[in-house]
């Protein structure tokens, strides 16, 4: 018999699951709350949900976040793969230790510098700024989980491949980057939420007119919130969670498929090894002249 967790463990467990979970509920609790002051509760209502979708203000910040949060996850994994890339499968080279350490120096480092200060581009602030600081901050993770990818793969794959005579752009892309799907997948998602989730970068390199949802949601922090920004959360909560129903139902619906097929496999393999085995008996009683016993009556 297993050992019983400990009452300490399963009080920390519950502390755990408390702190993340009972904000998320009473976030969604009081997005139907009619009273315009968010702690206090002034009965059930959808009023909130209807200021919402008829805010401008709000529909446009988070329309400009997406665009931004989107093209920051193309690019930043575009580039992280081809950063890490060069350094799992390029050897030494003039200037490696320079370029590992601009790559990862967004992750120590603040990334508060404008080329506009600098060089003079972009002319002005704005969406553009913000994706750019954005791209700078997120290939720096994306790199890393796509160098440690390949560190987990090694290359016989890729040498097998090109001993066979496979070109090494033909290679990286039938057999480097399908191993590498799983990390990609990983560092666009990790880059997206990035994105999504900055204020600091954003409030450093925004200009007039480009505010995100975290700074519109941090601005009406300091004004006094009001449940349409419950409302809001509660629409995200939603999505998320039936976006991973869907990969949860995907998951259980492809297991099933592996095991029935597996199942068939094996009965096949053991109608397969019966019919060879009758096969040889009746081989033998051919060769060697031997009379087959005749079935009871």
């Amino acid at each position: 018999m297993g050992k019983k967790p400990s009452a300490f463990l399963f009080s920390m467990l519950c502390f755990g699951l408390a702190f993340l979970y009972i904000p998320m509920a009473m976030l969604v609790v009081y997005s139907f709350n009619y009273s315009k002051l968010v702690p206090v509760w002034g009965g059930f209502s959808i009023r909130w949900y209807r200021v919402l979708f008829e805010s401008e203000e709000i529909w446009s910040a988070l329309m400009l976040s997406l665009k931004i949060a989107l093209l920051n996850a193309t690019f930043a994994t575009v580039l992280g793969t081809l950063a890490g890339l060069t350094l799992a499968r390029i050897g030494r080279f003039k200037g490696r230790t320079l370029f590992a350490g601009m790559i990862t120096a967004p992750l120590v480092m603040p990334v508060f510098i404008s080329l506009n200060s600098i060089i003079g581009w972009p002319s002005e602030r704005g969406m553009t700024t913000i994706t750019i600081a954005h791209i700078t901050f997120s290939m720096a993770y994306v790199a890393i989980i796509i160098r440690a990818r390949l560190a987990g793969i090694g290359q016989h794959l890729e040498e097998a491949a090109q001993d066979l005579g496979g070109k090494p752009f033909r290679v990286l892309l039938d057999i480097t980057l399908p191993l590498l799907a799983p990390a990609l997948v990983a560092g666009w998602l990790l880059a997206f939420t990035l994105s999504l989730d900055d204020l600091v970068i954003a409030s450093f390199v925004s200009g007039p007119g480009s505010n995100t949802l975290p700074m519109l949601i941090y601005s009406r922090v300091r004004l006094g919130l009001r449940p349409d920004i419950n409302a809001l959360a509660t629409i995200i909560i939603l999505v998320v969670w039936l976006l991973l129903r869907q990969q949860q139902q995907r998951d259980r619906d492809l297991q099933i498929a592996t095991t029935d097929n597996s199942d068939v496999s094996r009965l096949n393999d053991k109608d397969h090894h019966s019919r060879d085995r009758s096969g040889g008996i009746h081989q033998h009683q051919v060769n060697t002249g031997t009379p087959e016993r005749p079935g009871r009556r």
